[in-house]
């Protein structure tokens, strides 16, 4: 059986596995027998092949890494002209993942790193009491799975928030490919150490820091990353619920609402149901001060 990375063949033997991302369940389960898991575990090879998602096109171009505007943000960014062409062919697929979808669950074998082309993914594992933990939120132009590199299985699972596109890449590729080009090795390595920051970052805003100030580094995080891929940093929309977001801040969603109400009245923010635009980036940032 062909292996297969988020619906993608990547050449390597494994078990077969959903062409199509199933509803990501809150916790692991194991696919009864009449289900669509199940019936595709039954089918040939040349069926779940037939099942795959087509590459994501606009208009009759097929999106490629040279005409991609993200990426800089992504594993070919900083990779010369040169070696784009087989930078490019370390991607085995392009794919639409639905919202609400999972991309990979935790425990899932690791095979694929993941850069989000369009839309928005959160994060998350299931805790000893059953309750869901967020511990991420990822947009247009970075990167899922990182942790995959080490070999094993996924530490989280990854579910849409909207409907996304994503390309998949096998780390056996990425890693092949990174001994012959060493600008996508130092490129790598750089995205291996901004995960480990990030990592550092999220454990400073759960230890140290107060409600207002973990809510407003959120935001002002938000704010920059929007503002780095050529979108607005001041007006954005939050495609996370609050109660996700509480998860994520390791807050309560009360909490998390009764600060947003704070900061609308302090002319922080004007919020509009999901909709935010930030007033005063100052005063967000005397809050982490305080």
């Amino acid at each position: 059986m062909t292996a297969v990375c988020g619906g993608v063949q990547t050449g390597r033997r494994q078990e077969p596995i959903l062409a199509v991302p199933p509803k990501c369940p809150q916790r692991p389960t194991k696919c009864p027998q009449n289900t669509l898991a199940a019936r595709n575990l039954l089918q040939p090879k040349t069926a779940i092949v037939r099942q795959l998602a087509p590459s994501v096109r606009t208009g009759e171009r097929q999106l490629r890494c040279a005409n991609c505007n993200l990426r800089e943000s992504c594993l070919a960014g900083g990779v010369p002209a040169e070696d784009l062409a087989r930078v490019e062919n370390i991607v085995a697929a392009r794919r639409r993942i639905g919202r609400g979808e999972c991309l990979f669950r935790a425990g899932d074998d690791s095979r694929c790193l993941y850069a989000v082309r369009s839309g928005f993914f959160k994060t998350s594992l299931v805790a000893s009491d059953g309750r869901e933990q967020v511990t991420g939120f990822f947009m247009a132009g970075e990167l899922l799975g990182m942790e995959g590199f080490g070999g094993g299985s996924y530490r989280d699972s990854a579910i849409a928030l909207e409907d996304s596109d994503i390309c998949a890449m096998p780390y056996s590729l990425i890693e092949e490919l990174g001994h012959e080009i060493p600008a996508l090795q130092r490129r790598l390595h750089s995205l291996l150490a901004r995960e480990i920051t990030r990592g550092h970052g999220v454990m400073l805003l759960l230890g140290s820091m107060s409600a207002e100030a973990r809510l407003a580094t959120f935001l002002l995080d938000l704010s920059g990353r929007f503002l780095r891929r050529g979108y607005s940093g001041s007006s954005f929309v939050l495609r996370m619920k609050r109660s996700e977001i509480a998860s994520y801040l390791g807050l309560k969603l009360e909490t998390v609402s009764r600060l947003f109400s704070a900061f609308h009245k302090d002319g922080l923010l004007d919020v509009q149901h999901r909709q935010v635009s930030i007033l005063d980036i100052e005063g967000l940032e005397r809050l982490l001060a305080d």
